[in-house]
């Protein structure tokens, strides 16, 4: 699956894979004397891979994705990355459980971004934080949305989404991971609108993660944070080495506010670090 260079960025990868095992006291067992971990991903495009291309199929799957670089670690077998650009809950419920059952050891889901509509909050709050007063109107319409949102129906449907793929995958681990910031933090007492959309970028990242939290410890679900494995590698990166893409040449490219292949190699190894890719 994937080009040339995909298999060679991948194959660097499996060494540094190797590296962190010994780092973490961790020993890649020989394939052959591994019970593979039948492993299934699922959400949005954040899981998909939408960000690093290249893409495999119209939900910006990628082979750079986090369950694509679990796939070549020894223990792990990926039957398949369901997860699709643009999927909410209810998406993941009604679209991505098919492959799911009594045989699944493993499954992760990142997913809730689209239920309060975080795309329209940077589309619409980001034209307006870099100066197009035109979409005030419209930011300040999603900002009310997600709002609404945060305050209990999207505690209600992740409760929902994790409690059905428990039901299609009796046996597996279930793991729930957050989300990046999409800009670094800034300190507090800016008045700019690009600060204060960084403030507001921040806050509903917070809310966000905080809601996938609790509804993952409602359901005995795993969670994963990735915000601080993120910092400093947001799109204002200070060291100039931003994780999430952003090119405002291309205000309309689908990479915009989506990990690059730095970032889902963070994904992965946060997950690898909980113990659930080995």
């Amino acid at each position: 699956m994937g080009n040339t260079a995909v298999r060679r960025r991948h194959a660097g990868f499996a060494a540094g894979l190797a590296t962190l095992a010994m780092m973490s006291g961790v020993a890649l067992a020989p394939a052959q004397a591994v019970d593979k971990t039948k492993y299934i991903a699922l959400g949005d495009s954040y899981a998909a891979g939408q960000g690093a291309g290249p893409y495999l199929d119209s939900c910006y799957r990628s082979d750079n994705t986090y369950s694509e670089l679990a796939d070549e670690a020894k223990a792990i077998n990926l039957v398949v990355n369901e997860a699709c650009s643009g999927a909410t809950t209810q998406i993941v419920v009604e679209s991505q459980l098919d492959e799911l059952n009594k045989s699944t050891d493993l499954v992760t889901i990142t997913a809730g971004g689209n239920n309060i509509g975080f795309g329209s909050i940077v589309t619409y709050c980001g034209a307006l934080a870099f100066g197009d007063t035109r979409a005030a109107e419209a930011c300040a319409a999603a900002t009310a949305y997600a709002e609404a949102q945060l305050s209990g129906p999207l505690y209600d449907d992740l409760v929902a989404m994790i409690k059905a793929v428990q039901d299609a995958a009796p046996n597996a681990d279930i793991v729930v991971t957050g989300y990046p910031y999409l800009f670094d933090p800034i300190p507090p007492g800016a008045t700019d609108a690009l600060s204060l959309f960084i403030y507001q970028a921040t806050d509903l990242a917070d809310s966000l993660n905080a809601t996938i939290e609790a509804a993952a410890l409602a359901t005995k679900a795993e969670y994963v944070d990735v915000a601080d494995d993120f910092a400093g590698h947001g799109v204002n990166s200070a060291t100039g080495d931003p994780w999430i893409n952003l090119d405002l040449t291309k205000p309309l490219s689908p990479e915009n506010f989506h990990p690059n292949a730095e970032g889902y190699e963070t994904y992965f190894t946060a997950i690898y670090s909980e113990g659930f890719y080995n």
